[in-house]
């Protein structure tokens, strides 16, 4: 095996959540042009009906489920579809999340809540199942932030903490899967990506944060995208426990 077949993924099966926009269509197809097949989950059903036609283009299959990760019993059966439809689950990437932007003293427990019960409970129900099934040299891939790691001037509580938590929860299912199962674990904290949650953003925020990004720039989910097969692929065989910062350098400022 040469390096450059350790970044290949032929054969392999990939299950997606949040693969409805955004950064999940970008890994769908990054991980497509690999080579793996794809499982898409997400609440919003007609709109992977495009991330599928990029899998496919791609020559890759792929199959659609409705998902809320919120509900275990939805995280079970996307998992169990994708066994029935492909036969195994080599790869999960753990995308689906949401944010808010209420100042601390006004926002409700129901909205808290919320937040994690996607960002950092829906990702634990996911991995769990996966968990289950996947064989030896499998890989699970978390879509943390830098907001798990620094703050970016909006008040993000809840969405902060559901990162953060997810960096500990990915050290953990890390150290108990990776030499017991020989299921690596890692997260990737990106920075800002053009995505649903930035165009949420207010007026002139981004460009407010720019002197904090040496790279002088925002990120191309292409980019990030392949951050995600490298660490889903055998050239990341000896990294697990992880979390892996895509943010231009905005963590080290």
């Amino acid at each position: 095996m040469t390096v450059t077949d350790m970044f290949r993924l032929d054969d392999k099966v990939a299950i997606v959540t949040g693969a409805s926009s955004g950064l999940g269509v970008a890994f769908a197809q990054g991980l497509a042009e690999a080579g793996a097949d794809l499982a898409l989950g997400a609440r919003r059903v007609e709109k992977m009906a495009d991330t599928a036609a990029l899998v496919e283009a791609a020559g890759r299959r792929a199959l659609t489920v409705g998902t809320d990760v919120a509900d275990p019993a939805s995280c079970a059966n996307l998992v169990a579809l994708a066994m029935e439809e492909f036969g195994r689950v080599d790869i999960l990437v753990n995308n689906a999340g949401i944010g808010t932007a209420v100042p601390a003293t006004r926002e409700t427990p129901e909205q808290f809540r919320g937040v994690i019960d996607v960002n950092l409970n829906g990702c634990y129900w996911m991995a769990q199942e996966c968990g289950r099934v996947m064989q030896p040299g499998s890989s699970i891939i978390n879509i943390s932030s830098v907001l798990g790691i620094t703050t970016a001037g909006l008040p993000q509580a809840a969405y902060a903490a559901s990162k953060a938590g997810l960096i500990g929860l990915t050290r953990d299912l890390a150290q108990q899967w990776t030499g017991r199962k020989g299921i690596r674990v890692n997260a990737i904290a990106p920075g800002f990506f053009t995505s649903e949650m930035t165009d949420s953003y207010p007026e002139g925020y981004l460009e407010s944060q720019g002197p904090r990004i040496p790279a002088g720039r925002k990120g191309d989910p292409a980019e990030l995208a392949a951050t995600v097969v490298f660490l889903a692929s055998d050239a990341a065989g000896y990294i697990t426990g992880q979390t892996l910062p895509v943010d231009g350098g905005m963590t080290i400022t």
